[in-house]
């Protein structure tokens, strides 16, 4: 007989999906008293989540899924384009009944355990109300991190005293959760004013829930901790990571056929020798862009393994794969690098980083790859492309002193943030040839991550008191 159950509702996104559903797996490594279910809301925009879906429920077992019926209207792409969060933000609301009824009929009428706490994502916060009245507990798990909580924190209070929105010819902003001044140009997802609001409205409601559990760990970001429990407005912070899925999602056909390809490839590989490029399930770029990437890569001389896709579609949130090269990237490119370079759709990435011969990332800095890459001590090159990934790569460079710069900003006088080859060159070539402080950093930061986790440590300690706040059911 479990003593508790918990209900899970990520946001409807792969990276958000992922982590959620390993903090529930770590959850229950760590005290298996629970009954854990994750209700899972559809993403029409995102064609190949159901296969995520699939493949997490094959590998968390012990956790069950229910999808949600599709009865709402997903986002239009007019609403999408104006802000995805505001929009994403309006149609996770309208779930409000849904989630509820679920929780009754599926959940609570199913076994007599009581509800320790309904978990919710970030962008979920409507559901604060639908535990609430259902009179059970409140938890955010944030799978970003602490800083970007703070930074949401922040907006609340702006819009709570009546300052105005951000603009382009503001001063760089006094933040205090970050340790530099903030510029506006980083922070791309607040340009607009529905993201601003959408942002500033789920930090007022966090204030609402019973803890938020955050994806980090405190040493990593301990100048963002401090001034979190320098609060007295908030509920209780738990940092327990990194939670990271070490294992990857589960591969059978075409799928293990290509991961096998790419690890036999890296074994052949010197130690250190190898650039990754990958850009999350939304990462991909024109075709001009790409073979500027191709001609960057090649004049580095360095090997590569590069997770290559098109741009996501007209009222997609994924960029493609596609694998007629040849007809996009430069001429004679594929056959000038056979042998120093690899390129791939679908890459596993977790897998990639803690192999051996990676020696540098090229990443658009989404949370799930820094704690990775942190965890792996795979020294980063940032190329931030859409989201909290700007704000994430300048708290890389500018606060932690981790990674190279490749791009930062989202840069207005060139609205496309096109990247040169020379830029991408030269940004290879520091991190392979000159990165020797930044490798001892990655390495000292990985022992930092791995000591967290284990027992004693400061994630630890965290999650086994949140678990013990659940069994007591005390909010």
């Amino acid at each position: 007989m479990k003593k508790a159950q918990l209900v899970f509702i990520p946001s409807p996104g792969v990276g958000h999906l992922v982590s959620t559903a390993q903090f529930a797996k770590l959850v229950l490594d760590r005290n298996d008293s629970f009954l854990i279910t994750m209700l899972v809301i559809n993403n029409p925009h995102a064609e190949s989540i159901s296969k995520y879906i699939e493949s997490l429920a094959s590998a968390h077992t012990q956790i069950k899924f229910i999808a949600l019926p599709e009865t709402i209207a997903p986002p239009s792409a007019e609403a999408l384009a104006v802000s995805t969060e505001h929009a994403f933000s309006s149609y996770i609301n309208d779930h409000k009944t849904i989630v509820r009824d679920a929780i009754v009929s599926q959940v609570m009428a199913n076994n007599p355990a009581p509800i320790a706490s309904v978990v919710f994502d970030l962008f979920c916060t409507a559901f604060i109300d639908v535990a609430r009245e259902l009179g059970v507990p409140s938890h955010v798990f944030f799978t970003s991190g602490a800083a970007f909580l703070g930074l949401m924190f922040y907006l609340s209070d702006r819009e709570e005293y009546g300052q105005p929105k951000f603009r382009s010819t503001d001063p760089d902003y006094i933040i205090p959760f970050y340790a530099n001044p903030v510029p506006y140009r980083v922070l791309p997802l607040l340009h607009n004013d529905k993201g601003y609001e959408t942002f500033a409205y789920h930090g007022r409601k966090f204030k609402d829930a019973n803890g938020i559990i955050i994806n980090t760990f405190s040493e990593v970001e301990s100048h963002v901790v401090h001034a979190l429990l320098a609060r007295d407005d908030i509920p209780p912070i738990f940092n327990v990571g990194p939670v990271i899925d070490h294992r990857g999602k589960s591969l059978s056909g075409s799928d293990a056929v290509k991961r096998d390809e790419i690890i036999k490839w890296l074994g052949d590989q010197p130690e250190k020798s190898v650039v990754f490029l990958c850009f999350g399930s939304g990462g991909g770029f024109d075709e001009a862009q790409l073979k500027e990437i191709a001609i960057g890569l090649e004049k580095s001389g360095h090997r590569f393994l590069w997770s290559i896709r098109l741009k996501p579609s007209k009222g997609q949130m994924h960029a493609s794969y596609f694998d007629n090269y040849g007809e996009i990237l430069p001429e004679g490119f594929l056959e000038r690098t056979k042998n120093i370079g690899m390129l791939c759709g679908w890459a596993p990435q977790v897998e990639i980083l803690a192999h051996r011969a990676v020696g540098a990332f090229v990443s658009h800095c989404g949370w799930n790859s820094t704690l990775e890459t942190l965890w792996y001590g795979v020294p980063i090159i940032t190329w931030p492309l859409y989201g909290e990934q700007h704000i994430n790569a300048f708290q890389l460079v500018k606060d932690l002193g981790l990674p190279v710069e490749l791009t930062l900003d989202f840069r207005r006088d060139c609205p496309t943030d096109f990247v040169k080859a020379e830029d991408i060159t030269k940004a290879v070539k520091t991190m392979m040839e000159q990165g020797g402080e930044l490798r001892n950093k990655a390495k000292a930061t990985t022992e930092m991550a791995q000591k967290a986790v284990e027992e004693g440590g400061s994630s630890y300690v965290a999650l086994g008191k949140l678990i013990d706040q659940w069994l007591e059911n005390k909010p």
